[in-house]
């Protein structure tokens, strides 16, 4: 039996070895350029959103892949070297219930994706949304975050506040009083927050591009 995970992931596999993201696999195939974004393969009510029978096919025809081949990206994981990462809508990282205090995945309705390994048990995907994070990254990419990885002075960061805010940044400095965030995007300001702001901040560990 086919799964949502499996299908997504094959669709994942299919725009890598096209060397193209998933939204430029969109475009090539003549679809809304969002219609394989991870935001869209869960409903807002937390189901799962399958992708429609032609645009797979459409995706399948714009990089002269035959079935047989979709079907073996299906059943392929990378050599089993790659492993189900949690993955959810950056927008909704800042909803409560889906992290808890030390900024671990804790809640339902995530979906997933295939990973190469990574030590972290914990670690997370989130899907960028909008251009705030330019040039670094765009609308639709994903990025990988582990909870559990040393950060350091000039490390990639995730970064939740009290008040629910969910930021991506540079790390800059952190002392025992303040934690000062350097926007990657030269248009938005630096942040300087002071620590007990702040609920959890972690490494970004990978980024598709």
């Amino acid at each position: 039996m086919l799964t949502h995970a499996q299908i997504w992931n094959a669709l994942d596999r299919l725009a890598e070895r096209a060397e193209l993201s998933a939204s430029a696999l969109a475009k090539r195939a003549g679809l809304d350029p969002t219609t394989f974004n991870r935001s869209k393969r869960i409903t807002p009510d937390g189901r799962p959103r399958w992708p429609s029978t032609e645009s797979v096919a459409k995706a399948l025809t714009a990089t002269g892949t035959t079935m047989d081949a979709f079907v073996k990206l299906i059943g392929d994981n990378n050599g089993g070297a790659a492993q189900a990462v949690p993955l959810i809508g950056f927008a909704q990282a800042g909803v409560g219930g889906f992290f808890e205090d030390g900024g671990f995945p804790v809640g339902k309705g995530w979906d997933e994706i295939a990973f190469p390994a990574v030590t972290d048990e914990h670690a997370y995907a989130l899907e960028i949304s909008g251009d705030s994070m330019l040039p670094a990254y765009r609308d639709g990419d994903v990025i990988v975050v582990s909870p559990a990885a040393p950060v350091r002075r000039g490390d990639r960061v995730v970064a939740k506040t009290r008040k629910g805010e969910v930021m991506v940044k540079q790390l800059k400095r952190r002392t025992s009083k303040s934690i000062e965030l350097q926007s990657i995007n030269s248009e938005h300001p630096d942040r300087t927050l002071a620590v007990s702001d702040v609920v959890w901040i972690a490494r970004i560990v990978w980024a598709s591009q």
